[in-house]
């Protein structure tokens, strides 16, 4: 398994090119489609800093039963269900290939290597694909929408920005590191 995490770094550009594609039009379905459904209410999902029960439920009201199968159906059957593990890939292969401009990480075993850059990248898959599930299912059944349920999806939609930033910020240190010792 670790051969195949390492062999990422060789398609790094190729995935951030495929990662920025699809963020660009999932990105350009919220702004021209969705937030029109909602009356111009942003996405759940997109909030870094949560949301609260009664803007939750806002959200949800303005969507309604047939709004919120659209979003179902064009967000989460569809590009959220691809975007969390291609944006996972993209930043494994950074990490490796940016960690390898360093002797310290270039001189880590290679398993190690993996390790490292899936330990800090899995926990953010997790918690984005359960954001997106607590999110799906509110949709499909307004009758779960209450204060702990709308209250539990932010705190998963808080952490999946926070645990996005840990590997983001690696990425950054990594390649602003390589870049000065070249």
């Amino acid at each position: 398994m670790s051969v195949a995490v390492l062999r990422l770094s060789r398609h790094a550009a190729a995935l951030s090119i495929a990662s920025i594609a699809l963020f660009l039009a999932m990105t350009a379905l919220e702004f021209l489609y969705f937030q029109r459904l909602s009356g111009g209410l942003a996405s759940l999902d997109m909030r870094v800093a949560g949301f609260t029960p009664d803007e939750g439920m806002a959200w949800l009201t303005a969507l309604g039963r047939r709004g919120g199968e659209i979003i179902i159906v064009w967000h989460y059957l569809t590009f959220d269900l691809l975007f969390p593990a291609l944006l996972s890939l993209t930043l494994v292969s950074l990490i490796l290939a940016f960690g390898r401009r360093l002797s310290t990480f270039r001189a880590m075993p290679a398993q190690l290597q993996a390790l490292f850059s899936l330990v800090l990248v899995l926990p953010y898959t997790v918690a984005d694909y359960a954001q997106n599930f607590a999110l799906a299912r509110l949709l499909s059944d307004f009758q779960l929408a209450n204060p702990d349920s709308l209250a539990f999806a932010s705190s998963l939609t808080v952490t999946k920005f926070a645990l996005l930033a840990i590997p983001v910020f690696v990425v950054a240190f990594f390649a602003l590191a390589g870049q000065r010792r070249r």
